[in-house]
C-alpha cells in the first residue's frame, strides 16, 4: 500500500491543462512550450474575405506603390475563455523574415503573416475544408500561430 499511495498522490494533482489542439503542434525540440500556455485563443473559421489593395502615396519621391493582400477570417472561438473573433493573415513577397504572430485583447484581432508562396495553399484549406486558429503565448515570451484543418480522412 505504500507503494501505492505516492502514486494516488500524483494522479490527484492537478494536471496542466494542454492547448485543445494540442495534436496539431509541431514537436517542441527546443522545450519553448515546457510550461502551460498563458493565453490559448482557438477559432473556428466561419467565413472569410480576401481584399487586395493598391496603395500610391504622391507625396513621396520616388513614389512608392503598394498592393497588399490579406485574408480576413472570421468565426467562432473554441476554447475556454477566448476572445477571438477575427484574424487577418498578411502576405509579404519581399521579406526575409516575417513578423511574430500578435494578438489584440482589446480589438480581438490576431494578426498573422505569411510569405506570399503560402497564399494560393491557405485559400485551398479555406475553401475545401474546416479551419481552425490557433494562438498560444507562453511566460517566456514564446507565441505559436498557425491554421490548421481537423483530422481529415485519405480518399
Amino acid at each position: 500500500m505504500r507503494a501505492i499511495a505516492p502514486l494516488l498522490l500524483l494522479l490527484s494533482m492537478p494536471l496542466a491543462a494542454a492547448p485543445l489542439h494540442n495534436q496539431f503542434l509541431p514537436p517542441d525540440d527546443l522545450s519553448l512550450r515546457q510550461e502551460a500556455a498563458e493565453t490559448q485563443q482557438l477559432l473556428q473559421v466561419t467565413s472569410y474575405s480576401v481584399v487586395v489593395g493598391n496603395q500610391r502615396q504622391s507625396n513621396q519621391q520616388p513614389i512608392p506603390v503598394t498592393a497588399p493582400l490579406t485574408l480576413r477570417l472570421k468565426g467562432k472561438p473554441l476554447s475556454k475563455g477566448a476572445t477571438l473573433s477575427q484574424v487577418l493573415i498578411s502576405f509579404d513577397g519581399e521579406s526575409k523574415s516575417l513578423k511574430k504572430p500578435v494578438f489584440d485583447e482589446k480589438s480581438k484581432v490576431l494578426n498573422l503573416n505569411y510569405p506570399l508562396s503560402q497564399y494560393q495553399v491557405i485559400l485551398d484549406l479555406l475553401r475545401n475544408d474546416t479551419v481552425y486558429v490557433q494562438f498560444l503565448s507562453y511566460s517566456n515570451g514564446h507565441v505559436w500561430a498557425d491554421l490548421h484543418t481537423g483530422a481529415v480522412r485519405a480518399r
